[in-house]
């Protein structure tokens, strides 16, 4: 079990020096950081959003690596499992825009015939993509009231992460796949963000799962985390943030991807079903990465704070393992 302390006030993320500020480390219920990173070589700073809806699943990335921008569109057709998408790197993250705050500012990114832009405010975010065969309009409300996790991981001083995992978010508007268009409702559809601002470790392994339903989503996270106090795991009933503090045990078949995988620990026992693999590798000798992103439907149960078991039987969303060296 970690025992984690609750940010309630604006902090910087870095002290002057670039270093972790100590008081920045805990988490939020509400976009709190600022994340004043300084320096170059090992800063990474991303906009992941994901998109669930009865008929597809879309997924969006815009990235700052410091010597690459790397940026995505994804979508995948649920009836027929055809994938569309678009992958690019732009080197040295040229003409990509990161607001410090989350949910505050603009976020652009472009090249190779890709382009991604989201505008932040406190109302919610519009986010509007194209890519060669897709076109993206959409609007993400934030009602009143809404939580997202918030955490700081510290590996040390000079290697840290702040990441907001904003699960469960209602989204609605249009998506264009290859000359058809597909209309996205808000009583059926749900849309994630993952914020990413920190300065990473060379080498690294995840987990991330995320889940969400009408009334209940999940968040849960493992191995980046371990060892170091802080977690990023979460349950979200009525829009309320449910923090779960204690690390995870995934059990899952890294030779058949597909087979369910099961997420434990306290207050914590969920199995998850996938029904289709996403599959990314990069190598570039010294920079390579590998992403194995299970889309399928989730069962099981996660306690509130009030002891209340919640079940999370229904739940749509992803469970992923991800391998980078960067």
């Amino acid at each position: 079990m970690t025992h984690e302390k609750e940010i309630v006030e604006p902090v910087d993320l870095c002290m002057p020096d670039g270093r972790l500020n100590p008081a920045a480390v805990g988490w939020t219920r509400r976009p709190l950081h600022r994340a004043n990173l300084r320096g170059w070589g090992r800063a990474k700073r991303w906009e992941y959003w994901g998109i669930v809806t009865p008929t597809h699943i879309v997924g969006l990335v815009a990235s700052s690596l410091d010597y690459a921008g790397v940026h995505g569109v994804y979508v995948l057709d649920r009836a027929t499992k055809i994938e569309t998408s678009k992958d690019v790197v732009v080197p040295f993250a040229r003409g990509v825009v990161m607001p410090p705050v989350s949910g505050a500012g603009t976020v652009c990114a472009r090249g190779g015939g890709l382009s991604i832009d989201i505008d932040q405010t406190a109302e919610g975010s519009t986010i509007r993509a194209t890519a060669p065969g897709i076109e993206i309009d959409l609007v993400v409300p934030l009602p009143a009231g809404h939580e997202s996790l918030g955490v700081v991981v510290p590996w040390s001083t000079r290697r840290f992460q702040y990441t907001v995992k904003d699960v469960g978010r209602p989204v609605r508007g249009s998506l264009r796949v290859n000359g058809t268009t597909h209309t996205v409702a808000e009583d059926d559809s749900f849309a994630v963000l993952d914020h990413g601002r920190g300065r990473w470790p060379y080498a690294i392994t995840w987990n991330w799962a995320a889940g969400s339903g009408p009334d209940v989503s999940i968040q849960l996270g493992g191995k980046w985390t371990d060892g170091t106090g802080s977690t990023e795991n979460a349950l979200f009933t009525g829009g309320r943030l449910n923090k779960l503090g204690a690390e995870l045990c995934w059990s899952y078949d890294r030779r058949d991807w597909l087979r369910p995988w099961r997420i434990s620990g306290d207050r914590v026992e969920v199995e998850f079903h996938p029904f289709h693999e996403k599959v990314s590798r990069t190598n570039l000798g010294v920079v390579a990465s590998e992403t194995h992103q299970c889309f399928g439907h989730f069962s099981g149960w996660a306690q509130a704070d009030d002891g209340e078991r919640v079940a999370l039987d229904g739940l749509v969303g992803w469970a992923e393992e991800a391998q980078n060296r960067w």
